[in-house]
């Protein structure tokens, strides 16, 4: 051919134009000499132009030409030009899969197999496949015969002769031929085995819901019983032998490849488990022992080859088990966490292509159809489908699913399963990841139709449906619960009473009558209102349903929602605000405590949709605002009312910051440090305290002697207190110390020292609908007996003369919380040498405090409690750790800087980073101490009132549970984690503590 210099030729122009990535290479082939009758045909042009990859086609047909022998190339060439049927399917093939093409060369005569165009042809099914692989007398045979199969499948479905659901259907009825000759050539092989028993393959997963894929793992169940007079282990051992020949046939790779893995791990104890059991095994296990998941996988069982009538008596007698399965504990939550475990396993960098296991991908549809069956498939045969796409369909028509919502999820998962096979179909792999490279995804879109801009337009249609599916799977279960009760859409099916009854129970609602008057008051009616709360409330359904009291979180959600729900600005925090809706349905459901802050106050929830509205607030920014709204106030109680409010919404703040870190969100993980949640708890705690004592102590003193007290006035915080560790249900503990001004008598700065405590203890315990705050004056000198309120020179006699070893241990928690800044410094510097002695401690006094602490774990602990559960007093718990490390500060906090603090894990911190105990001595003990405070913090959180033993209400526990992080139906996990982390600190306080 000449060519003018620097110009094209017309074939390179008109390669180009058909969709030829490389022109020129294209241009060299059609030149060979075994294409030249062809190659000036405008027909195979176009046809070539039509495929997934022209250049892909185009080597493939080459190599098949030159495959074929010399004589019948011709007529392959002549066939293809003037029989389209042909043309479209061969070519086809060969441009969507480099497989099928390297199948072709080296088995040039099975193109022949598409030639044939009969009614028969376009749907074959399993009596056609095996009649094909009928000839195949040994592995290699039946793995050519498979490919040929497979190629005709291939062909009708890049032609679009068959959509998605038949193309799986195909698959899945040439999987059940295949299991079927590979049993027939194991059973020929050992036909000894073959007489002692009687072997049924049943089939699960894909290829048992008539749904499989080009490459998939064949997910099987071997079941056996003896052949008549056969003895039950030797026709056992001989099933299992067939069996693991069956598996080998099919999975082994040779010259003629491999055609997809046996997998039987879905059988009773999985890969530990025998592979082959007797059918009343299989009961016995499954009525036992079985799990949910286990279950869930038998819904889509089905006998597929060996003895049928022992494979019809297999899916005819685990049925009824797989139809029960939603009366188990804990069924839903199992269900979903599977879910999750599913996702949390796919490694970062390939989430966002993850086609089957991603959010938004074909697995998000299965597990919701697959749940709604179980729950509902017991009381209604006609949801009893192995298949995801006709179970969809009966779902939406039962009304059990929204019809709208079923044609959108029906659509997306068709294009998933599209996206899958033609992915999959390209090399004959085994893959659900959307290939990155610009190549693979151009030939993917154009596989699918997609021509103008195959690679925008698939990645655009890929995430619309993809994200339909991530708002629908869940909504799925949720929004006819609300149809069943606001009767939303007239004419169209919904759920009856006692099916949303049903749901309700497996989503873990006690009381599911009460659920659904909540939801028909909260979605019925036209109201904007009502119809954001529609929208909204198949979520937060969700969201309820994943906590540890579904009724609780549905109840507070219409309490809040009925203070508020006629407030613009809230139902639009709902709305537009991602986070608000989610944290709410964690506070409102994870225990008491932040529900009844919240409900005293709804407005609160605005908290829950700033970005920063969960951080704590600082001790200076409260301090204004409380000293300002005390400067406010017409009396006292009106001041002290307005502080307490305060108070409440902070102690809000901090209960939702709490919970939600520790839950964490869809959108943030959970807190990975738990100490770091301890310390913001008891930070934010300690510093509210503070500021409330601070605007108490102000109203007080402005009520009867306006801006000056006649004496100088402080409080210092002891106790966990002092510590900043204080937790939800804590006490105040706190000294009183003044010091009368210049030029007033003692007696009279006495009394009103005196009256001024008085009244603050009075306000911050007044009646109110908000929290009071108890102030705890019980560790002053003398005790209950000596005088509330002491001189800086009565406490420095007191503490000369009478004090005692543990009332200078108490003292190391003392730090000034409110009143005169420099009367707190001084009563500071008055107690340093008692605290930290200058020359630490005596022995005497190191046995008088061991002798103290052992008093005390014989005669406090109350009666009945399990001392390796008491958080406060049992075995490793906080008092053990706080006085390990309170006898290292008395002894060492002189010479140790560090030590001079009143915070537990600062000073543990301290003497570890001074040698004074071993790194792993002090992990030791800080992870109990840690560990122990979060527990009283839950139990708080929980039951709304403090405790320092476990609950032993099953729900509440199990809510405890959650907030430590541990799933549903583990929290025997968290009983032997806690006594394993107090076990450990024991050992440590045994050897620094009690024998240093």
């Amino acid at each position: 051919m000449t060519m003018v210099p620097g110009r094209r030729s017309s074939t390179f122009t008109r390669l180009l134009r058909h969709g030829f990535t490389d022109p020129s290479a294209a241009e060299r082939l059609l030149d060979l000499p075994d294409l030249s009758s062809v190659r000036s045909d405008p027909v195979l042009l176009e046809a070539l132009g039509a495929t997934a990859d022209p250049d892909l086609a185009l080597r493939g047909l080459v190599r098949l030409v030159e495959a074929e022998e010399a004589g019948e190339r011709q007529i392959l060439l002549d066939t293809l030009i003037t029989a389209k049927p042909l043309r479209d399917r061969l070519l086809g093939v060969l441009g969507a899969s480099e497989a099928l093409g390297d199948h072709l060369a080296r088995h040039p005569r099975d193109w022949q197999a598409l030639v044939t165009y009969e009614a028969a042809d376009l749907h074959p099914g399993i009596a056609e496949f095996e009649r094909e692989l009928a000839g195949a007398g040994d592995p290699d045979a039946l793995r050519v015969g498979y490919r040929r199969c497979l190629l005709s499948i291939a062909a009708r479905d890049v032609c679009g002769t068959t959509d998605v659901a038949e193309v799986a259907a195909e698959l899945a009825d040439l999987a059940t031929a295949t299991l079927r000759a590979a049993q027939r050539i194991a059973s020929a092989a050992a036909p000894e085995d073959a007489a002692q028993c009687r072997l049924a393959v049943v089939a699960m997963g894909k290829c048992g819901g008539h749904e499989l894929n080009y490459v998939s793992d064949v997910d099987v169940i071997f079941v056996a019983e003896p052949a008549d007079g056969a003895e039950e282990n030797k026709a056992m051992q001989a099933a299992t032998r067939l069996a693991a020949h069956l598996m080998r046939i099919c999975s082994d790779t040779t010259v003629e490849g491999t055609i997809w893995p046996v997998d039987a791990n879905l059988r009773p104890e999985g890969r530990n488990g025998p592979l082959v059991r007797t059918l009343s095994s299989h009961l016995a296990y499954y009525q036992r022992w079985a799990k949910t998941w286990e279950f869930q996988a038998l819904l889509k069982a089905r006998p597929v080859a060996g003895d049928p009538a022992l494979g019809a008596a297999y899916v005819d007698a685990v049925s009824p088990l797989v139809w029960q399965a939603a009366d188990r504990e804990n069924f839903v939550p199992d269900v979903q966490k599977m879910r999750r475990r599913v996702v949390d396993t796919i490694p970062a960098d390939r989430v966002d292509r993850e086609l089957k296991l991603g959010p938004g991908g074909l697995r998000d549809v299965e597990f919701a159809v697959q749940l709604l069956q179980l729950v509902h498939g017991r009381s209604d045969p006609s949801l009893r489908s192995g298949s995801t796409l006709e179970a969809l369909a009966a779902l939406a028509r039962g009304g059990y699913v929204g019809r709208v919502d079923a044609v959108q999820l029906d659509d997306a998962y068709r294009f998933l399963r599209a996206m899958e096979h033609r992915i999959q179909l390209y090399r004959l792999r085994r893959t659900h990841l959307v290939p990155d490279e610009e190549p693979d995804l151009r030939r993917l879109g154009r596989s699918l139709g997609l021509r103008t801009d195959p690679i925008a337009e698939l990645n655009q249609a890929w995430r619309r449906h993809a994200s339909v599916v991530r708002r629908l799977h869940e909504k799925l279960f949720y929004r006819p619960l609300l149809d069943a009760v606001a009767q939303l859409a007239p004419g169209e099916s919904r759920l009856s009473t006692t099916a949303a009854t049903a749901r309700l129970v497996a989503l873990g609602y006690e009381d599911p009558a009460a659920a659904l008057r909540h939801l028909e008051a909260l979605s019925s009616g036209v109201s904007r209102k009502a119809a954001i709360q529609r929208t909204l409330l198949p979520v937060l359904l969700g969201w309820f349903a994943d906590s540890a009291d579904p009724d609780a979180g549905l109840l507070g959600f219409r309490k809040v929602s009925d203070a508020l729900g006629k407030t613009p600005w809230y139902l639009r925090l709902l709305r537009d605000e991602g986070a608000a809706a989610e944290n709410l349905a964690r506070v409102l459901s994870a225990g008491r405590l932040a529900p009844d802050l919240l409900m005293r106050a709804p407005e609160a929830v605005s908290i829950l949709g700033d970005p920063h509205g969960l951080a704590p607030r600082s001790r200076e920014h409260l301090e204004q605002e409380v000293l300002a709204a005390v400067g406010r106030a017409d009396d006292a109680e009106t001041a002290v009312a307005v502080v307490r409010a305060v108070r409440r919404r902070e102690l809000f703040r901090t209960t939702a910051a709490d919970l939600i870190g520790s839950y964490g969100t869809e959108d943030s993980p959970a807190e990975s440090d738990p100490g770091a949640l301890v310390d913001r708890v008891g930070g934010a705690v300690t510093d509210l305290n503070a500021v409330t004592i601070a605007g108490a102590l102000r109203a007080a003193v402005r009520a009867e002697w306006g801006d000056t007290l006649p004496t100088r006035f402080a409080v210092i915080g002891m106790g966990r207190f002092g510590g900043h560790e204080l937790g939800y249900g804590s006490d105040a503990d706190v000294l009183f110390v003044h010091e009368p001004r210049e030029g007033v008598d003692e007696q009279e700065a006495s009394r009103a020292a005196n009256r001024v405590v008085s009244e603050m203890r009075r306000l911050l315990q007044l009646p109110t609908a908000d929290p009071p705050l108890v102030i705890d004056p019980d560790l002053r000198p003398e005790g209950k007996n000596g005088p509330l309120v002491r001189t800086l020179k009565s406490y420095g006699a007191y503490y000369r003369r009478w004090s005692l070893g543990w009332e200078s241990q108490a003292l190391l928690r003392a730090e000034p919380m409110a009143g005169d800044l420099d009367l707190g410094a001084e009563f500071t510097a008055l107690i340093d040498p008692l605290r930290y002695p200058e020359d630490g401690l005596t022995d005497n006094a190191v046995r008088e405090i061991r002798r103290l602490k052992a008093r005390m774990e014989s005669e406090r602990l109350p009666r009945g409690a399990d001392p390796t559960l008491h958080t406060k007093l049992g075995r490793g718990g906080l008092s053990d750790v706080e006085w390990t490390v309170q006898l290292m500060q008395m002894r060492h906090g002189r010479s140790v800087p560090g030590l001079r603090t009143t915070r537990t894990r600062a000073a543990l911190a301290a003497a570890r980073e001074a040698g004074l105990i071993p790194a792993d001595d002090a992990q030791t003990l800080d992870e109990a101490w840690v560990l122990a405070t979060r527990v009283r913090n839950a139990v708080m959180l929980v039951r709304g009132r403090p405790g320092d033993t476990f609950p032993s209400v099953p729900r509440e526990l199990t809510a405890v549970g959650r907030y430590l992080g541990y799933e549903e139906g583990h929290v025997g996990d968290m009983l032997e984690d806690y006594r394993r982390v107090t076990r450990r600190a024991r050992g440590v306080v045994e050897e620094r503590f009690y024998g240093g």
